[in-house]
């Protein structure tokens, strides 16, 4: 049995892995802390397990064998550091960290102390996904032309409920985030389009305060490949009704991606849907327990997440530059 605390509610995503944690018979839950002290007590009243105020003393715990990391993303390298030179096994929500430099700094942790660091990256484990990756790797769509993806929701949406819209205005601080919607949301285009297309060369980014909050709250960015292709990553807190949506366009076909609907066109203006899409591979919490308990190598690699934290740093460069960044000089 794997033993685990429980680092901070902030995340909104904080629930979700707390049922994936119970839903796993590997897994435990022993204790909780959050930066917040009245909000853990009440989530380890919930849960049924005692609160420590210490960080300290939940990392020092002989009898906890792994972290769930959920604080505000500046808190991120700070925590992770403590939890792997304490020997603890990590699952974190993404973004790792803010630069390339503070996530080379946790993984060069991770080897040294010798325990398993997983980032959330779940849309890696995803049919839809699975099946873009088939095409790529066996060239149906010839030569990849331009890629596509939109990942938006209505969060900042005003309503008469709540005049900001839905999403916790915690996400809507600098400080603790980093960023608004393309750090956020906008995380799942930048990895995903990052495995289908690779290298990225240079980009030029446009972070939108459309509602003047203190980060970005609609966000596009245009990406040139080492490879020659071009893409499109939009996000944003400001759609109504915005499916999810993956586009590769080829010198010999066409994918498009709708939510969880599949459709090609390869080379003669038809279009098909595809009614059998590969298998979902374990998601990510399950990966990171067959890590720990049979030594396996997740899908979800060191590289999508260092990559991840890459586009988003040159593009925050970019948007502050209004220019367009060469990702090259962002690497290390």
């Amino acid at each position: 049995m794997i033993n685990v605390a429980l680092l901070s509610r902030w995340h909104v995503h904080a629930d979700d892995y707390v049922r994936q944690i119970q839903n796993n018979d590997h897994l435990s839950i022993q204790l909780v802390w959050d930066e917040n002290v009245e909000r853990g007590k009440k989530w380890a009243e919930e849960l049924g397990v005692p609160f420590e105020a210490d960080i300290q003393k939940v990392l020092t715990n002989t009898l906890i064998d792994g972290v769930v990391v959920n604080t505000p993303t500046n808190l991120h390298k700070e925590v992770i550091l403590a939890a792997a030179k304490n020997k603890k096994h990590i699952f974190t929500e993404k973004v790792l960290a803010f630069t390339v430099k503070d996530c080379e700094e946790i993984y060069n942790a991770v080897d040294q102390y010798e325990v398993q660091l997983m980032v959330s990256l779940p849309r890696l484990t995803e049919p839809y996904y699975l099946y873009a990756q088939r095409v790529i790797d066996n060239g149906w769509i010839g030569k990849l032309t331009t890629i596509r993806c939109r990942l938006a929701h209505n969060g900042a949406v005003a309503s008469p409920e709540k005049r900001e819209g839905w999403l916790p205005q915690r996400f809507l601080k600098k400080e603790q985030c980093g960023g608004g919607s393309l750090i956020d949301l906008g995380a799942h285009p930048i990895y995903l389009t990052n495995r289908l297309a690779g290298e990225v060369k240079t980009l030029v980014a446009h972070m939108q305060h459309t509602n003047e909050f203190e980060v970005d709250d609609n966000a596009v960015v245009l990406l040139a490949y080492e490879s020659g292709a071009m893409g499109i990553i939009e996000t944003g807190f400001l759609s109504q009704g915005s499916p999810f949506q993956l586009e590769l366009y080829g010198t010999e076909g066409t994918i498009r991606i709708e939510g969880s609907q599949i459709r090609y066109s390869l080379g003669n203006n038809e279009w098909t849907n595809l009614d059998k899409p590969p298998e979902a591979l374990p998601i990510p919490m399950e990966q990171w327990v067959s890590a720990i308990v049979d030594k396996t190598t997740p899908t979800i690699k060191r590289s999508d997440v260092m990559h991840l934290t890459l586009i988003n740093e040159a593009a925050a460069k970019s948007n502050k530059e209004v220019s367009w960044i060469n990702v090259n000089d962002n690497r290390n």
